[in-house]
């Protein structure tokens, strides 16, 4: 069997980082797209729950992955062969420095409010059948709609490091 080196340079470690981080802590945000209908579709007291497990995402997961991205994505233009002015580079710092701000700025704050307003209809329907309000469903329409706009911004994203227009 052959020995297989164990050290790596820290620029490879920062693309280990960079990559995990955009994989799991991004990746577990496009959950959202099915937690909802699926709650629906099996029962809407679930809905609560729905809205706490993606404020646990937004919160613990997604935002310390982007912060992560931006660290070791700083890095890896410093210390490669890469110009921060390429568009495909700039474009990519501009997109996550959108999607921390939707995140913390709406996605924390909906899911926040959301879980509390649906919360509250669950607790007041009692035992009887439930549905929630017009209200509530047309606030969760227009989150699930920024969540797909933020997904392809992050398959945008994942497009331009591959890709490297321009380069």
């Amino acid at each position: 069997m052959e020995n297989l080196p164990l050290a790596v340079t820290t620029y490879q470690l920062s693309l280990w980082i960079h990559i995990t981080a955009a994989v799991v802590g991004l990746g577990m945000t496009f959950a959202g797209a099915v937690l909802f209908p699926v709650a629906m579709s099996q029962d809407p007291r679930h809905l609560p729950y729905v809205h706490r497990v993606q404020l646990t995402i937004n919160r613990y997961v997604a935002g310390p992955a982007l912060l992560l991205l931006l660290i070791t994505g700083i890095y890896q233009v410093s210390k490669g062969h890469w110009d921060f002015g390429s568009f495909w580079i700039s474009a990519t710092f501009v997109l996550v420095l959108l999607i921390g701000g939707i995140n913390g700025g709406y996605f924390i704050q909906t899911d926040k409010r959301l879980e509390a307003m649906i919360s509250r209809e669950v607790e007041a329907a009692g035992s009887g059948e439930f549905v929630p309000s017009e209200e509530y469903l047309r606030q969760a329409r227009i989150e699930g709609i920024i969540g797909g706009v933020v997904g392809l911004m992050i398959v945008v994203i994942i497009y331009l490091m591959v890709a490297k227009p321009g380069m």
